[in-house]
C-alpha cells in the first residue's frame, strides 16, 4: 500500500512540474526580477530606495498615484451599488422586464474593450451623437466626458457592471425562497429581510466583485490611454511611458511593485473575509 502512494505522489509531481516550472518561468521569475530591479538605483546599479521615494514625492509621480486610487475607488463603489441593485431585481422580479435584462447584461463582457471605447467616443464626445441629437431640438450639447477622469470611470463602469452583478447574482440564487417566506410569514418587513439575511448571506461574494473591480481597474490601461486625459495619468499608462518613452526601467519596476501592492490589500480584504466566513461556519 505504502509503495502503490508513493508511486502516485510521484506519478502527480511528474505531471504538475511542467506546469509548475511555466509558472515559475513565466510569472514567478519576472516578478522576483521586477521587485530586485525596482530597488536600484539607475546612476549608480547599487540597491537604494530612491525609486519609491521619487513616486511618492515627484508631483507628477504622486498626482498620478492619487489620481488612479482615486477613480478606482469612485469605481468600485458606483459599481457595486449599481450591480447589487440590478442583482436585486434580477432575482427577486418575474416579468419579461427582468428575464430581457438578464438575458443581456453580460453582453458587454464579449465585446473587446478597444472596441467598446471606440464605440463609445462615437456617441459621448463633444461632437458625438447625443450632440448631433441635440442639433436637432437647437441645441448644442457636449457631454464633456472625454480626457477626463469622467470618460473613465464611465467606460469602467460600463465594463465592471456586467461581471459583478453575475457574481452577485449567484450568490443570491443560493438564498431560497423559502427562507425569506418564513421571516415575512413572522413579521419581518422587506428593509429588516434584506438586512438581517440578504445582505449577511450574501456580502462575501459582493466582497469578491469588488476585490476583482479594484483589482482590474488598479491597472487598467486600454481605457485611460484612449479617453484619458495627458495630466494626471493612471498608473497603467504612467508606467509604459516610463518604459517605452522615457526608459526608465528602474522607476517603471518601482511603479509595477505599487501596483502590485495596491492589488494585495484588495486580494488580502478578500481572504479575510473567506477566513472569518470560515471561521462562522465552524462556530456554527
Amino acid at each position: 500500500m505504502e509503495k502503490r502512494t508513493w508511486k502516485t505522489n510521484l506519478f502527480i509531481v511528474a505531471m504538475l512540474a511542467p506546469s509548475l516550472l511555466i509558472s515559475l518561468g513565466v510569472l514567478v521569475y519576472p516578478l522576483l526580477n521586477t521587485v530586485v530591479q525596482s530597488f536600484k538605483s539607475p546612476d549608480t546599479g547599487k540597491y537604494t530606495l530612491e525609486n519609491y521615494v521619487y513616486l511618492f514625492t515627484d508631483e507628477i509621480s504622486t498626482a498620478s498615484i492619487v489620481y488612479t486610487f482615486w477613480i478606482t475607488v469612485v469605481t468600485v463603489i458606483v459599481t457595486i451599488a449599481i450591480s447589487y441593485l440590478l442583482a436585486l431585481y434580477l432575482r427577486f422580479t418575474d416579468n419579461k422586464v427582468s428575464k430581457f435584462i438578464g438575458t443581456i447584461y453580460l453582453l458587454p463582457r464579449f465585446i473587446p474593450s478597444l472596441v467598446a471605447v471606440y464605440a463609445m467616443t462615437t456617441i459621448i464626445r463633444d461632437s458625438g451623437l447625443l450632440n448631433r441629437i441635440s442639433l436637432l431640438f437647437g441645441n448644442n450639447f457636449k457631454p464633456g466626458l472625454l480626457y477626463n477622469a469622467k470618460g473613465i470611470i464611465l467606460m469602467n463602469i460600463w465594463f465592471n457592471i456586467p461581471f459583478a452583478t453575475m457574481i452577485i447574482v449567484s450568490a443570491l440564487s443560493g438564498i431560497q425562497d423559502s427562507v425569506i417566506e418564513s421571516a415575512r410569514d413572522v413579521g419581518a418587513n422587506q428593509i429588516r429581510v434584506f438586512f438581517s439575511m440578504i445582505l449577511p448571506l450574501s456580502i462575501k461574494d459582493v466582497m469578491i466583485a469588488m476585490t476583482f473591480v479594484f483589482m482590474g481597474n488598479i491597472s487598467s490601461f486600454t481605457t485611460p490611454y484612449l479617453i484619458g486625459p495627458n495630466h494626471p495619468l493612471m498608473l497603467g499608462v504612467y508606467l509604459r511611458r516610463l518604459f517605452s518613452i522615457y526608459h526608465e526601467y528602474e522607476l517603471a519596476a518601482a511603479t509595477s511593485v505599487v501596483i502590485f501592492l495596491f492589488s494585495s490589500v484588495s486580494a488580502i480584504i478578500y481572504l479575510y473575509t473567506n477566513l472569518k466566513e470560515r471561521e462562522w461556519e465552524a462556530r456554527n
